[in-house]
């Protein structure tokens, strides 16, 4: 494997890889926290405050990874119904609403998080300046629009159609059902006096 397809698959990948860091960590964090409590009879506020911030991280990583898979929250059912460029337009207009938004909140959070945020604001127990943990906010949000472009790109210019694993997973199971021969009836065993 060469350093620019090794780059390519961190690039492809990086919220993936970010948000099993960010589990492992606050995962393994809250188990030496509950060891420590319930057999040393000690607690560490510092464990529990950052493995709640890792938390936070991890939960606006995570929707910028499903944006990727394109398998984030979407009601689509109504679509199915319509021809499928109807289904595509409707699809890409709420992508672009979608778009909007996150870019409006990159600029709101970016605002506050440097501009607007007191320098002086500190964690409780870390003593850390809370910009670094908020900077998560512009940070997923960009990711997140990059991965809406990415997936719409994909779909529009290239041809590949993403779809959501999940779903992907439930059409080829109504697929096999709908190919597989009807069960034969069962017989009529009810008697009657």
């Amino acid at each position: 494997m060469n350093m620019k397809s090794l780059f390519t698959r961190l690039l492809d990948n990086f919220e993936s890889y970010i948000c099993r860091l960010l589990l492992i960590t606050f995962v393994s964090l809250l188990l030496v926290q509950i060891i420590s409590r319930e057999v040393f009879d000690h607690s560490s506020s510092w464990i529990e405050e950052l493995s709640t911030y890792l938390f936070v991280w991890f939960a606006y990583f995570g929707p910028s990874h499903a944006a990727k898979m394109a398998a984030h929250n979407r009601v689509t059912f109504q679509f199915k119904l319509f021809p499928k460029i109807v289904q595509t337009v409707c699809e890409f207009i709420a992508d672009m609403i979608w778009l909007s938004f996150n870019l409006y909140f990159v600029y709101l959070s970016y605002d506050f998080v440097f501009h607007k945020m007191n320098a002086f604001w500190k964690s409780q127990t870390l003593g850390v300046p809370m910009k670094y943990f908020y900077i998560v906010l512009p940070v997923a949000f960009v990711l997140m629009s990059i991965r809406v472009i990415q997936v719409n790109y994909l779909k529009l210019v290239k041809g590949i159609d993403i779809r959501d694993p999940d779903s992907s997973e439930l059409e080829s199971l109504f697929e096999d059902m709908k190919d597989s021969p009807e069960p034969a009836a069962a017989p009529n065993t009810k008697t009657t006096n």
